[in-house]
């Protein structure tokens, strides 16, 4: 891994989960998501492609709430993959423009 790859993925993992921010929720801590839409069976997206989703969010809550138990149901409640990857993509330039 590079370490503009290294970079990229602390930057992502550091903004908080976007769906609680977006939610209201504030930060919570993040996991990354590395996204499926426009990817092959059994092929992960580069790691510039990715979100910074909460467990509940990625992972652990369950249909409607987590992307890995539901896409198309937690698209329709949260956003699309690549409207919320737009939207990490400008925080995290954001963030990188705080540092300077």
């Amino acid at each position: 891994m590079t370490k503009d790859n290294k970079n990229w993925l602390s930057d992502v993992a550091a903004l908080g989960c976007v769906v609680c921010r977006n939610l209201g929720y504030g930060e919570s801590p993040a996991e990354i998501h590395h996204i499926r839409t426009g990817q092959g069976t059994a092929q992960r997206a580069s790691n510039k492609k990715t979100l910074p989703l909460c467990a509940p969010h990625h992972r652990t809550g369950g249909y409607g709430v987590a992307i890995h138990a539901g896409q198309k149901k937690w698209e329709e409640n949260y956003g699309t993959e690549i409207e919320l990857l737009e939207q990490t993509k400008r925080d995290v330039e954001e963030l990188r423009l705080c540092r300077i």
